[in-house]
Order: C-alpha cells, then structure tokens, then sequence
C-alpha cells in the first residue's frame, strides 16, 4: 500500500456506522501486516445537524459542519476523502467545490458494488432516509446507468425504515433488524433484484439478524471497496 495516500473519513454521521465503515474499511484491506492497511484519519463529529431535518424539515443547513471536518482532513495531510453517510451527499457539490481533494461518491459505490454483484441495469430497489430519498440521489444518479429505482412507500418510511434508522441511532440495532428487513422484502416482492442499503445505519440493523434470501448491496462495504481502490490505484 502507499503509505503517503492517507484517506480522510468524514464521518459522526452517525458515530456508529462511521466506527463501522473504520472496521469494514479494515476487514477488505489485503493486508499481511499493520504496513499493508491504508493509512486514514477518521473526523467523527456528531454536531453536524441532521441531514434530513435540513432538507424535508427546515432544519439547520449542516453544509458549514461538513466544510469544517473537510477543512480538518485537508490539514492532517489526507489526499482523497469518504463519506459513511448518504444524506450527507446531497450537499456534495458544494462540498466537492470548497476542496481540491477528490471526494468518493457513495452512490457511484454503490453502482460499483452492483455490477461486482452482477446486476449492471434493471430494477434494484433503494432504502434510505427519507432526506435521500426525497433528494433522489440515487434515482437520479443510478438511472443514468441504466437502473430503476423502487423505494418504500411512504407507510413503509414511517411505520418501518424511518423508525429504524433511529434504533440504530440509539444503539438498539438488534430491534432495527425485523423492520428493515420487512421493507426490503417488500421491495424485493415488487420486483427488485437487489436492494441497496443506502443509509448507513441500515447494514448495521441487517446484519443483526439472518442474511436476506436475496442480493442486497452494502453501501458501508461499497464505500470502503471504493476508497480502497483509491488507495492502490
């Protein structure tokens, strides 16, 4: 591995999956040895406002919180920078705009990690939070390749994947499995042949319990293949 490419994490967002993505980030690595991993910073600030909030809700704008993390990878000397939150994205123009560091985009990672699963078009079903979906960063950005994008009705988003997301939040990610999973079953059943799990507290809450009987791409996982490639590239 290159050791003077130092990935910068952006993360808090929440605390968490981001402690999460440092794990999955760790576990892909081929590494015989502490030298072989990739070296990284990791901004964990849980004071960003609530991406959601600022987007459907009229809550604060988190954009001068996340230029402050980015600000502070810049100075620890990192060259590229990753983001284990969806919804973040959504302000990822202006973000990309205030750094000459390139910024890897959860979404074309996720597009990656489909075409490494074999579905590169078609129907694919995507959870999120109610700020990434109602954004459309993946329908829009996804569709240009070629997919469809199935996401849960609005009953689904209240009565299963919203109320989850916050367990997960919470740390009672055991409880967040059999809801999550309900959504995307239900997602499957109207013609998904694979569901992304695009929030990143949604993989934590799936891997609570059985793996689901069909494909299902792991945007944390994504991510970290992404930023590893990055890495040696």
């Amino acid at each position: 591995m290159n050791g003077s490419k130092m990935l910068g994490v952006l993360g808090g967002m929440g605390p968490l999956a981001s402690a999460e993505f440092m794990r999955r980030l760790t576990l892909l690595t081929p590494a015989e040895r502490d030298q072989d991993h990739i070296p990284a910073v990791l901004w964990s600030d849980p004071r960003v406002p609530d991406r959601t909030a600022a987007r459907i809700a009229g809550g604060e704008d988190p954009l001068a919180a996340l230029l402050r993390g980015i600000a502070g990878l810049e100075a620890a000397g990192c060259g590229a920078i990753a983001i284990p939150c969806n919804t973040a994205h959504g302000w990822f123009d202006a973000m990309q705009a205030a750094t000459p560091l390139p910024i890897l985009h959860i979404v074309d990672a996720a597009a990656a990690d489909l075409a490494r699963l074999g579905i590169v078009r078609g129907t694919i079903g995507v959870m999120g939070t109610a700020g990434t979906l109602a954004m459309r960063l993946y329908q829009q950005r996804l569709a240009a390749r070629g997919y469809d994008c199935l996401v849960p009705d609005e009953a689904e988003m209240e009565a299963l994947v919203t109320p989850a997301i916050a367990r997960v939040k919470a740390n009672a990610v055991a409880a967040a499995y059999a809801p999550l999973a309900d959504a995307a079953t239900h997602l499957a059943a109207r013609g998904a042949q694979a569901v992304v799990l695009g929030c990143t507290e949604i993989p934590l809450g799936i891997a609570a319990g059985p793996p689901l009987p069909f494909p299902v791409c792991d945007t944390l996982d994504a991510l970290a293949r992404a930023a590893i490639a990055w890495a040696r590239g």
